[in-house]
């Protein structure tokens, strides 16, 4: 059952579903997937879909399958754009589209409409927005729309559609009722136990046979150049600002260091410390049982869990701040007592309280020079924040007013490097065990981010406030690699494919002999060669769920087939081949299971809501009418796939 909102999950409006609004807009301006689909006139290069009177062009879609590879490249680094298109991106995305302009067609034709004001409040809620005060900053949203090349009217626009999906969806998605006797058979079908059996055919087991002639490497390269294909490389120029550039502009002066002093003298005064241990009583007979208890001995925290309450230990107790937390007569009493005391019961705002005086400690105050280091530490390390700032204000100033690198590295006084090739993990190398360096793992995210003659980016590198300038200076678009290069490879890749096939030969004669009444055991020893003993299977569907991706691929198919049959599969990196015999099917039964029976209901619930939800939005779509220039489309499936003119 593939749903709407699976699909939907690439688009802002699907995680707006998913997440709420607020979450949803500030995750994705940070990924950069606002894009504008406004559909005032006609745009530039024709409509490859319109929805309602609302055009998508070619240069739209674009844009936002650009977003949501970089968002699948970010768990996937080696993937590039003709894998994400063949893996159904393209048509994810083109549906994302359609789906979130008809349903704002279908909200508006019906007199729904957003506010004003609750859009510019989401606006001003979204973190990328806000200043250093954590308030809305006018600046930063500026700045930040002109760096995304979008006006306030199209972020508000966007808000606005994901807001009336949300009010049509968010309802349908709730559906999730579904009675028990509808549940009962799905439930019982997760406890049918199946039994058989597995054979494996290894690869191994083959033999490897003659070396392979030239003209035999050469078709096997062909056939197979995604192999040794090299990833895509990018060039990227970079500089790094970190907080030590500044450490000698920083650093603390004497005065400074007084002033701070001076400013925070109580802290560094001659203290007395008290450990405090309250518990507060409602009832003041209770309270005078449990001071007399406490007073005879017994310990303050085992005098109160006795009577059910639990004391509140303070450390480092201030007489100001516990005085207003309860009132004056209970701190000043708590402040005289001596070491060992207990105070009370006094009557507090709404209760008696008993107080113990734990402990108390004088500590000496510190010297202006005893503490001159810590200090000048924390004044340096304002300071160096306080100028990292400051300059990445100045260089993201620059470049809203359209500077190039050379002129920002240059404004910033900066040292530019130019990386080597990049993968998209940072690494330089394709040898799986080397580790990429952390800077430039960082590097090649925002690198792979970017495309040749982009504007330069801003990106930070880490918690200590230290970011970096980065521009993509060259891009090297994957390509095989010559098969001289990989002539070793290719050969050992020859000669296991060879085997490969051997063993896939083997196990379909064992097929054929098990399906004729063969046990599997005997046709196994009938192919003369060393293999391994038939394992048993036994299971029952509802671990198919359980176990997920950890589930051996006998087993699962074991669950698709008939009984008293055999198949085979294909092992996981061509190590061979299984033959599966399923031998006994035993059909489950879940009445009176009530655990199992409400787990499958809630299940149910939500499949049920997402399919309402895809039926929901078919209807939309068939109502707004839309329409697709399916030829364009496929035009540019096949660029961005690779095949064009293929």
């Amino acid at each position: 059952m593939l749903t709407f909102l699976r699909r939907m999950l690439f688009s802002t409006a699907g995680k707006l579903i998913a997440l709420g609004l607020l979450i949803v807009i500030a995750v994705a301006f940070a990924l950069g997937d606002i894009t504008n689909l406004s559909g005032g006139g006609t745009p530039a290069g024709g409509a490859l879909v319109e929805v309602g009177g609302k055009k998508v062009t070619e240069a739209e879609l674009r844009q936002r399958l650009k977003t949501a590879f970089e968002r699948a490249r970010q768990q996937q680094p080696t993937l590039d754009m003709t894998q994400f298109v063949n893996a159904g991106g393209f048509d994810q995305v083109l549906e994302q589209i359609v789906n979130g302009l008809a349903l704002e067609t279908f909200a508006r034709d019906n007199d729904m409409a957003v506010a004003k004001a609750a859009v510019d409040g989401e606006i001003a809620s979204i973190p990328a927005f806000q200043g250093l005060d954590g308030k809305f900053s006018q600046a930063t949203f500026n700045q930040i729309l002109a760096r995304e090349g979008i006006t306030a009217d199209q972020l508000r626009a966007d808000i606005a559609r994901e807001t009336l999906a949300q009010w049509l969806i968010g309802p349908t998605i709730g559906a999730t009722q579904v009675p028990s006797q509808f549940a009962l058979p799905y439930a019982s079908l997760l406890l049918e136990q199946r039994r058989g059996a597995v054979g494996f055919i290894p690869a191994s087991a083959i033999a490897p046979g003659a070396a392979p002639i030239d003209a035999e490497l050469q078709g096997f390269y062909r056939r197979n150049g995604n192999r040794y294909t090299l990833p895509e490389r990018r060039v990227v120029r970079y500089a790094v600002v970190r907080p030590e550039q500044f450490a000698e502009t920083a650093k603390a002066t004497d005065a400074e260091i007084a002033e701070a002093y001076r400013k925070n003298a109580a802290n560094y005064a001659a203290a007395t410390r008290r450990q405090l241990a309250q518990v507060i009583v409602a009832d003041q007979n209770a309270a005078n049982a449990l001071a007399a208890k406490v007073k005879a001995g017994t310990g303050l925290a085992a005098a109160a869990q006795a009577i059910g309450l639990k004391a509140q230990v303070i450390d480092n107790a201030d007489k100001a701040a516990f005085a207003r937390a309860n009132n004056a007569a209970i701190a000043d009493a708590a402040f005289a007592a001596a070491p060992g005391a207990v105070v009370g019961p006094i009557k507090g705002p709404i209760a008696w309280h008993v107080v113990k005086v734990e402990k108390v400690e004088q500590v000496a105050g510190k010297s202006l020079e005893q503490v001159r280091g810590e200090l000048a530490a924390e004044i340096t390390k304002r300071k160096e924040a306080e100028l990292m700032a400051n300059l990445r204000s100045r260089i993201d100033t620059g470049l809203a007013d359209n500077a190039t690198f050379d002129e920002a590295v240059a404004d910033a006084k900066l040292t530019a490097t130019t990386s080597a090739p990049l993968f998209a993990d940072g690494r330089t190398t394709q040898d799986a065990a080397a580790q990429p360096d952390p800077l430039l793992a960082q590097i090649a995210q925002g690198g792979f981010a970017l495309e040749q003659g982009q504007d330069p980016q801003l990106i930070p590198l880490g918690e200590d406030g230290s970011f970096a300038l980065i521009k993509t200076e060259r891009v090297f678009t994957a390509a095989p690699r010559p098969i001289a290069e990989v002539r070793d490879s290719v050969t050992k890749d020859f000669i296991a494919d060879r085997q490969q096939q051997g063993a896939r030969k083997v196990a379909a004669a064992v097929l054929a002999d098990v399906n004729k009444g063969v046990p599997i055991a005997d046709a196994l020893k009938k192919t003369g060669l060393a293999l391994p003993p038939v394992q048993p299977l036994d299971a029952r569907r509802g671990q198919l769920a359980q176990m997920g991706a950890q589930l051996p691929a006998p087993v699962r198919l074991m669950f698709s087939m008939a009984a008293k049959k055999a198949t085979l599969t294909e092992s996981p990196n061509g190590e061979g081949y299984w033959v599966v015999w399923l031998d006994e099917i035993k059909s489950g039964n879940a009445a009176g299971n009530a655990q199992l029976i409400a787990q499958t209901r809630g299940q149910l619930g939500q499949s049920l809501g997402a399919e309402y939800v895809e039926q929901f939005a078919a209807a939309v779509r068939r109502a707004v009418k839309v329409k697709r220039d399916e030829a364009a489309i496929a035009r540019l499936k096949a660029t961005l796939s690779g095949q064009a003119g293929n």
